[in-house]
């Protein structure tokens, strides 16, 4: 007899056209969406987390390497896990700064390694990836007995 299904992790992208830096605003609606339609609680610090995270990772892409190409949400119900990750043109790796006291910028590394669990950033063709994990409570995901569709429209089998 086979052991139990995991949870599906639900995953959705949104592309942006090339050079894009007014992207923040549609990137936040993507988020909220999304969260929304997987059934989180959206009125929760820890979405207000996933905000913040994802605005800066735009931001950063907007500012430094001319804009994000993509942005990728995956939750993962099993491990209690929200990933984000924003995709650009540009290979150079993020790097955290010491500004002064009186400096406005600056701060967007520092936020994102408060918040997540974990970031990191790997190669993504000729650019990379950026990619913050956040933990999230229980409460935030989707009852197990809930029927979930992810957004591919594929239903994980019942048992």
């Amino acid at each position: 007899m086979p052991g139990p299904l995991a949870a599906p992790a639900f995953h959705d992208r949104l592309g942006f056209p090339s050079g894009s830096t007014q992207c923040s605003r549609r990137g936040l609606a993507f988020i909220r969406s999304r969260l929304a339609l997987w059934g989180t609680d959206a009125d929760t610090t820890a979405t207000d987390d996933a905000l913040l995270v994802t605005a800066e990772l735009l931001s950063n892409a907007a500012h430094h390497a001319g804009g994000p190409l993509a942005l990728d949400l995956q939750l993962d119900p099993d491990r209690q896990t929200l990933r984000i990750a924003v995709t650009d043109a540009v290979s150079d790796p993020p790097r955290m700064r010491h500004p002064a006291a009186d400096q406005p910028h600056g701060r967007g590394l520092r936020i994102v390694d408060r918040l997540a669990s974990a970031w990191g950033t790997i190669p993504a063709g000729a650019g990379k990836t950026v990619w913050a994990e956040l933990r999230l409570p229980p409460a935030d995901f989707p009852r197990r007995h809930t029927t979930l569709t992810p957004p591919d429209g594929h239903r994980p089998p019942r048992r």
